[in-house]
């Protein structure tokens, strides 16, 4: 899949100020600073898109962008685990990305960012488990891909899947990624695409009725 034509949408404080649409949603989200935006706007080619910042926790609201002339949507959530932020604001982002994430129905996937760079965070570890418990679906995009040779990469990314198959029987999609280089672009658009093309054939499928005894 290409995409032709990235718009910026709306920035909304509370999930009830999302577009009211019938079109999947993927919704981008990770701690602060792990390169959300960057990555937003290389899978777009739009550059400056997404507003990036050196300041963590810059991303503050729910914001979508219309893909291919609303084709589907690409959402950015707020970081997590921002602890600059006062107590009751962390409270408020816990909040909206929660509701999002367990009550949005046009939610279809949410790719969890992950920086290569590091060994498997709590933080993140506890957000995936979360995540599993409560049946969402999400895939795993290891970002930052270039700031390391690809062997110590390779190495962070297999000790992330051991940590994960210590409570989980199978594993999440899992990409790698660069902005810098866009490194896993057509992996994660053709995924994109892939459930895309799954929605619209179930939406067409011809519904069974079971005869009545």
């Amino acid at each position: 899949m290409e995409i032709k034509k990235s718009a910026y949408e709306i920035s909304s404080a509370k999930v009830e100020q999302c577009p009211d649409t019938n079109v999947p949603e993927y919704a981008f989200i990770g701690r602060s600073n792990v390169g959300k935006s960057s990555l937003i706007n290389m899978l777009t080619k739009h550059k400056g898109l997404a507003k990036t910042s050196q300041k963590p926790g810059k991303t503050l609201l729910i914001n979508h962008f219309r893909i291919n002339d609303g084709a589907f949507y690409i959402v950015d959530l707020p970081g997590y685990g921002y602890a600059a932020r006062g107590k009751e604001q962390r409270e408020d982002f816990r909040r909206m990305i929660e509701q999002y994430i367990l009550d949005r129905r046009q939610m279809t996937l949410l790719f969890v960012l992950i920086d290569i760079r590091h060994e498997p965070q709590k933080i993140d570890m506890e957000f995936l488990d979360w995540l599993g418990e409560n049946g969402v679906p999400f895939a795993i995009v290891f970002t930052k891909a270039d700031k390391l040779g690809p062997n110590v990469g390779a190495a962070h990314v297999e000790d992330y899947k051991k940590e994960l198959l210590k409570k989980w029987e199978e594993l999440p999609p899992i990409f790698v990624t660069s902005s810098e280089k866009s490194t896993g672009r057509d992996e994660i658009l053709d995924y994109i695409e892939k459930i895309n093309r799954q929605l619209k054939e179930e939406e067409n499928a011809p519904e069974v009725h079971t005869p009545e005894n």
